[in-house]
C-alpha cells in the first residue's frame, strides 16, 4: 500500500496578490490621460503676447497701487462701495513683482469690506 500525499496548504491570498498586481500593470498602461505631445510639434510661445485685464478687475501694481478702470482708487475698500450687492464678487489681477504679503493684505481688507468673493487672475502656463 502506498502512503498518501500530503497536500501542501497554498495560500489563498497569492492568487489575490497576483490578480491585483495585472490589475496594477493593466491601468499603467491603459490609463493615460492625454496622448504625449509628438517630438516634432513646438508650441506657439506667448510670452511678448500683450494681455489686458478683464475690464471689471482691480489691476494692482508692483508697488501697490490699485487701479479701477484707468483711474487711482485711494484703497479697496472704495471699490467695493461700487458693487452690486447681489453679487460682490472682486477679481484682482496683481502684477508679478507684488509682494506676497502686499496681495494677501489687499484681499483681507476686501473681504473685510464687504466682497462676497476675491478672485485673482494669474497668467496660465503649459510646462
Amino acid at each position: 500500500m502506498r502512503r498518501a500525499r500530503t497536500r501542501s496548504q497554498r495560500e489563498p491570498t497569492i492568487a489575490l496578490i497576483n490578480i491585483v498586481f495585472l490589475m496594477l500593470i493593466f491601468f499603467m498602461v491603459a490609463g493615460t490621460l492625454a496622448p504625449p505631445l509628438e517630438a516634432d510639434v513646438r508650441l506657439v510661445e506667448t510670452a511678448d503676447l500683450e494681455g489686458i485685464a478683464p475690464p471689471d478687475a482691480l489691476i494692482l501694481s508692483a508697488d501697490g497701487t490699485i487701479f479701477y478702470r484707468g483711474e487711482v482708487l485711494r484703497d479697496a475698500g472704495a471699490f467695493v462701495e461700487r458693487l452690486p450687492s447681489e453679487d460682490a464678487t472682486v477679481r484682482l489681477v496683481p502684477d508679478r513683482a507684488l509682494p506676497a504679503e502686499r496681495l494677501v493684505a489687499i484681499a483681507a481688507h476686501l473681504r473685510a469690506a464687504g466682497a462676497d468673493r476675491v478672485m485673482i487672475v494669474t497668467e496660465r502656463g503649459l510646462k
